[in-house]
């Protein structure tokens, strides 16, 4: 085989008696073949009838979508499921946020190093560490330069 084949001979045509759809990115597949495939593969797959609303809720955020298509699929004994809508994103009401007049939660691990290093006393570190915004090597250092 000399000759140099073209990539566009490399797939059967359309009317070549082993052409197959499926098999061809972008190519139309049988619902029903692609359900037989996927039972022997051992997935199992079965969509949710009625969903009205799934939330999604982060630290900050909820992702609200109304009326999805939702498929849960069990493979190798995992269940995944498969969330298809619109979102509506917006901030959560009941978040915490930082109370700013608080300043950093300092940790007590932190205390104690910087007490350590600098040899102060854990109360003369601790104003070190608000002072220095929570950052021990910030804190050493100023209480080392006093």
């Amino acid at each position: 085989m000399t000759e140099r084949a073209d990539a566009q001979n490399l797939y059967p045509s359309r009317d070549h008696p082993f052409h197959c759809d499926a098999m061809i990115p972008g190519g139309r597949v049988n619902p029903r073949q692609m359900r037989q495939a996927m039972k022997r593969m051992g997935i199992e797959q079965e969509e949710l009838e009625g969903v009205e609303e799934v939330i999604i809720r982060t630290a900050s955020k909820e992702y609200v979508i109304r009326d999805p298509n939702v498929t849960a699929m069990t493979a190798q004994g995992q269940k995944i499921w498969t969330v298809v809508g619109e979102p509506i994103v917006r901030d959560r009401v009941d978040a915490k946020k930082p109370d700013a007049s608080q300043g950093p939660a300092i940790p007590e691990e932190d205390v104690q190093l910087v007490a350590e290093k600098a040899g102060v006393s854990e109360a003369e570190a601790r104003k070190a560490l608000e002072e220095s915004g929570g950052e021990p090597a910030e804190a050493i250092i100023r209480l080392m330069s006093r």
